[in-house]
C-alpha cells in the first residue's frame, strides 16, 4: 500500500472525491481526511491520530534507544555484579528499557505534529482539505488520474513512501 495526497479547496469537492474513491472501491478505513481545527467534516473520514502525529516513528525510535539503554544498564549490572545476572535478568532489563522508551517516545510523538505533513500546514489553515488514500501501489496511477481528471481544482501532492500492511 502507498498513500496518495491531494489538497481540495472546499468540502464540496472533498465530498465528491470521497464518494468517487468509495465507488472505486476503496474502503473507507483507507481515506483520511485533514482540515483546519473545528472545522466540521460532515461525515468525511477524518484522519487518526496516529496520521496527525509522529506518534508510531517515536514509539519505534523510543522502543530502540530505551532497549540500547536496557542492555548497556544489564551489561553495567553484570559487570559489577559478576555471573549473578544471566541471560534472564539481563532480557528482562532490556524489555523493560523498550517499553518505557517507547511509552516516553509515543507520548512525546503525540505532542509534535506529522513531519510529513508540514509542508501542508499552510494550505490547510487557509480551509484547503488534504485528503490521504490508502491505495496498493498498482493502482496508483489509475487512482490519481481518475480524482485529477474528474476534479481539476483537487492538486495531486505526491505520494508517500511504502505503508505497513493493514487489515
Amino acid at each position: 500500500m502507498r498513500r496518495i495526497y491531494f489538497l481540495v479547496p472546499n468540502i464540496e469537492i472533498t465530498h465528491k472525491i470521497v464518494d468517487e474513491l468509495k465507488t472505486e472501491g476503496i474502503e473507507e478505513r483507507h481515506i483520511h481526511i485533514l482540515a483546519k481545527r473545528d472545522t466540521p467534516l460532515e461525515g468525511l473520514p477524518e484522519a487518526g491520530v496516529s496520521i496527525k502525529t509522529d506518534f508510531l516513528a517515536a514509539v519505534e525510535r523510543g522502543a530502540a534507544l530505551g532497549g540500547t539503554t536496557g542492555l548497556l544498564a544489564g551489561l553495567v549490572g553484570l559487570r559489577f555484579a559478576g555471573f549473578a545476572l544471566a541471560g534472564g535478568p539481563i532480557l528482562g532489563v532490556i524489555m523493560a528499557g523498550a517499553t518505557i522508551g517507547s511509552l516516553m517516545g509515543g507520548l512525546a510523538g503525540m505532542n509534535s505534529g506529522n513531519s510529513r505533513l508540514k509542508k501542508f500546514e499552510e494550505a490547510i489553515e487557509q480551509g484547503e482539505f488534504l485528503v490521504l488514500v490508502d491505495v496498493p501501489k498498482d493502482r496508483i496511477d489509475a487512482i490519481s488520474q481518475a480524482i485529477s481528471k474528474h476534479h481539476p481544482d483537487a492538486q495531486f501532492e505526491g505520494i508517500q513512501p511504502i505503508l505497513p500492511p493493514s487489515y
